[in-house]
């Protein structure tokens, strides 16, 4: 009787030494979040760092932004597989999944992203032809709707000739279009309705890209795929929330859904925009 207890409470302290691996959660980790240079550096840090700390509260990892003053500085990152979570333009996803194999996460599903190309608002301009041999402004030649798609249709569709000059933001693009530097400049219909209403109102849009998926928040395969899931997972409990919702809508994804590769952007592999590329440095002002 007396073996009996002694063996039945040496199988009871291994069950509870079981248990409580089993329960021990997953060792934390440090992912580096790089954000496309859309805007200045610090006006993605003030968008973006609430957001990795509460995504870093949410799953148990640290998440360590970094933030960039040039196009050629992220991609060089994100190319060589640096960070393990990025959030970048829909074309980018196509480069990163070819050189690293990062997968989107999850995306905005509130509305599709679309170039714009504005003028100031008593711009005499009324006709995007109008537009023929002059100097026209955008913020990188690689970024998506706002130069590469952009300048294709208008090279392409339109038959435009253009002087392009790159200004490394969207807001700097604004504010060049708006002083007179240039005829006219590309951005995005995201970036433009978070602009002071002052800037706003001073632009006007003259054209417009088809819609595209939006930017995606995207994972190196390093990150394990429990951990992936647990991102997306708390990603869309911030959709839910209503102070999470604000912080969504600060970085440009105000209603998340689950994104997908091949349905989301595959597709863009169609309208051949490598042509518009840049892998030499352009003169940027």
């Amino acid at each position: 009787m007396i073996f009996w207890i002694r063996g039945l409470c040496t199988r009871y302290r291994l069950w509870l030494m079981l248990l409580a691996l089993v329960a021990t959660p997953t060792q934390a980790d440090t992912f580096k979040l790089a954000v496309v240079p859309q805007n200045t550096p610090e006006a993605t840090h003030r968008d973006w760092a609430p957001f990795a700390r509460r995504l870093g509260k949410e799953t148990g990892h640290t998440i360590q932004l970094r933030v960039y003053r040039t196009f050629d500085e992220f991609e060089t990152d994100f190319l060589n597989g640096v960070p393990e979570l990025i959030y970048l333009n829909p074309y980018h996803q196509l480069s990163a999944y070819k050189a690293q194999k990062y997968l989107p996460l999850v995306r905005d599903g509130s509305q599709l992203l679309a170039g714009v190309l504005v003028v100031p608002q008593d711009s005499p301009i009324k006709s995007v032809r109008e537009l023929n041999g002059k100097e026209l402004g955008f913020p990188d030649p690689n970024a998506f709707a706002a130069s590469l798609y952009m300048r294709a249709l208008l090279t392409e569709k339109l038959g435009i000739r253009f002087i392009p000059h790159f200004y490394s933001s969207h807001g700097n693009v604004y504010r060049h279009v708006i002083v007179g530097d240039v005829a006219a400049g590309g951005g995005v219909n995201n970036t433009l309705a978070r602009e002071r209403p002052e800037t706003r109102a001073a632009l006007r849009v003259l054209y417009q890209t088809p819609g595209a998926a939006p930017h995606p928040l995207s994972a190196h395969p390093r990150v394990a795929p429990a951990v992936r899931e647990a991102l997306v997972s708390a990603i869309l409990r911030l959709g839910r929330q209503e102070d999470g919702r604000t912080m969504l809508e600060g970085i440009q994804i105000p209603k998340p859904v689950r994104a997908d590769y091949q349905r989301d952007y595959v597709p863009l592999e169609k309208l051949r925009l490598h042509r518009y590329t840049v892998i030499t440095d352009l003169p940027r002002q």
